[in-house]
């Protein structure tokens, strides 16, 4: 069974490289963002978490104003699990007052950048908002198994903090490809490297 799983996840990691380049590519020819939109199924676990991430980042090098949200497909009103706000918490983020929120069109239509967590959340954002997201996995300076972001809910601990990490890399790669952006549209803008900037997790 796991050799098995192993040839099917063969086809990432050939084309991760490619994927992330193209990606990357992309991200550093465009001005910054004005709005990202985070998307995951429940917006409880990956997307708040991420989302938390990318604004702490972003004012550590970005002058602008850049609007994070976060949002989900399904159960609007619902607090982070346990494990989620603990292993944020160790990394300096503060899930204990989100609430998860049901994404809508005029979301979609707002934000600059949406970024999805795996291949499916990407399919329905195009069937059901007309719209397309970035796949966060596709940043992750590592070799990686498989392309999606591992959802953790009622996982144990551990899963969260592999989850983590991966968002870790993964956005950090976006912020410095978003600063590459901003340096290009603005040249006198002076914009520090992520590895130096405050609170690397």
């Amino acid at each position: 069974m796991e050799r098995l799983r192993q040839v099917r996840r063969t086809p990432e990691r050939l084309l991760h490289p490619l994927r992330r380049a193209a990606v990357l590519r992309r991200l550093r020819r465009r001005p910054p963002p004005g709005a990202v939109l985070f998307v995951c199924h429940g917006n409880v676990c990956r997307s708040p978490y991420a989302a938390a991430l990318l604004r702490r980042l972003l004012l550590s090098f970005l002058p602008r104003v850049v609007r994070v949200e976060s949002a989900g497909f399904v159960g609007p009103g619902r607090p982070c699990p346990r494990w989620a706000v603990e292993v944020a918490a160790e990394r300096g983020l503060d899930l204990s007052r989100h609430r998860s929120r049901v994404l809508t069109p005029l979301e979609v239509q707002s934000a600059d950048l949406v970024v999805v967590m795996d291949s499916m959340q990407r399919r329905a954002l195009r069937v059901l908002f007309g719209g397309d997201g970035l796949l966060l996995g596709d940043l992750d300076p590592a070799h990686i198994e498989r392309r999606e972001i591992e959802d953790p809910v009622e996982q144990p601990k551990e899963v969260f903090e592999r989850s983590y990490s991966r968002i870790d890399r993964c956005v950090r790669a976006l912020v410095e490809a978003v600063a590459a952006g901003a340096v290009r549209h603005t040249p006198t803008l002076g914009v520090e490297s992520v590895s130096h900037m405050e609170g690397r997790t």
